[in-house]
């Protein structure tokens, strides 16, 4: 590797598609964010229970449960761009609709439940097609670079589009959050559109579906490294993650504050990530040990939940949900890079299909589990115990696959 190569801190934006992809994927993802927004707040006044909140949020992984890993065979196989241009379209499709049902003010819970359960089959197919797609935009040398770049992209969003679905909500109404993300799916579109990429050819002789999910288990059991990536990324989305479906509770029932305040708090996770994903971006090529840093990501992360549960100022909740952010976004794109780099070319699609498996298809269980518990008991129970049982996680993977540590 010669030394201007290992000099570029952000080596992805050599690449014309990938700054192609950049743009639209930032507006696109900016809209998304509203809509998450709009979506959660939205489903909390239909219904005023916490309950309702996170079993929406678990519908709408559910498809990804249910099909991501026979979609990580279908992206080993396919056009990528193709597949995630049809993808986009129905994501579109969806959030005009909600726009429609809530403007012509027919909307109920039930239908924003069964729109919710059908994008999430959508991104069953969209998520590890377009997480594999990353490396053909700009090869394995700049691959971390490009996932950490993309993942401050999707944070940075977090905070821009939470903002703005904040003001919205209260001056033109819930509807405007989802017409809008509607219309940003055609900038993503257009960027895909205009991306130059050689001709699509499928490999020959492919095997059929269970074929090739029986050699992705083989490689994963053959690795121990990467089976414990999958456990914790499962135990992270079940425990972990679904604390932000809890984020509506939190502003108006334990902070006590309105739709502005839900942005914020959405915010500054998003201000957090971004910040933490952009240090890996830029460190991405010094970072010696990656398995070690995720590890320390993942413990910080749990306790940083435990103490943001605690917190009952709103100030002090918003820096410590920028932290919790920071954490997991190292943990998670050191995560995700390790995985892609472990595997082989013709593996990658399926290795993305059980990243994402793991990592939104288990979120029902969390997102059912953390609102079942916190109809119960209340969110700041939810969250803090679920952050107490990821700590004990990522410390005794630790303790027992020292190989982790080294990679």
């Amino acid at each position: 590797m010669t030394e201007a190569v290992q000099s570029r801190p952000l080596g992805a934006f050599v690449h014309r598609n990938f700054r192609l992809f950049f743009v639209g994927q930032g507006i696109s993802l900016i809209g998304t964010w509203m809509q998450n927004i709009g979506e959660g707040w939205l489903v909390l006044t239909l219904s005023n229970s916490p309950f309702y909140v996170g079993l929406v949020s678990a519908l709408s992984s559910l498809g990804v449960l249910l099909f991501t890993l026979y979609a990580g065979v279908i992206a080993d196989r396919t056009d990528k761009r193709r597949t995630i241009i049809l993808m986009q379209v129905l994501f579109m499709l969806e959030a005009f609709t909600v726009a429609t049902l809530v403007w012509t003010r027919v909307v109920t819970v039930w239908q924003v439940m069964l729109l919710a359960t059908l994008l999430g089959v959508a991104s069953a197919f969209d998520i590890p097609t377009r997480q594999s797609f990353l490396v053909e935009m700009v090869g394995k040398e700049d691959l971390m670079n490009a996932i950490a770049l993309n993942s401050s992209l999707f944070n940075g969003a977090r905070v821009i589009g939470p903002a703005i679905a904040g003001a919205l909500i209260g001056v033109v109404g819930i509807g405007w959050c989802y017409f809008l993300n509607g219309l940003s799916y055609i900038a993503v579109i257009w960027s895909l559109l205009a991306m130059r990429l050689p001709p699509f050819v499928p490999r020959p002789g492919q095997s059929s579906a269970w074929a090739g999910f029986r050699e992705i288990l083989g490689f994963l059991a053959g690795d121990r490294r990467l089976r414990t990536l999958v456990v914790l990324t499962a135990t992270l989305s079940v425990f972990g993650f679904p604390y932000i479906t809890m984020m509506p509770v939190f502003a108006r029932n334990v902070l006590h504050r309105g739709a502005a305040g839900y942005g914020a708090l959405t915010s500054s996770v998003g201000v957090g990530a971004m910040l933490g994903a952009l240090g890996v971006a830029v460190g991405a090529r010094r970072i010696r040990f990656r398995g070690r840093l995720m590890l320390v990501g993942g413990t910080a992360f749990g306790v940083l939940l435990v103490l943001f549960a605690a917190s009952r100022h709103f100030v002090l909740s918003l820096g410590l949900l920028a932290l919790t952010g920071c954490a997991m976004i190292v943990n998670n794109s050191l995560t995700n890079t390790l995985l892609q780099t472990t595997v082989p070319d013709h593996l990658r699609g399926r290795i993305m299909g059980f990243y994402s498996f793991v990592f939104v298809g288990m979120a029902p269980f969390g997102a059912f589990l953390i609102g079942l518990v916190a109809e119960r008991w209340g969110a700041p129970v939810a969250v803090s115990g679920g952050g107490i049982i990821v700590t004990l996680a990522v410390a005794t993977a630790a303790w027992r696959v020292p190989e982790l540590r080294k990679a």
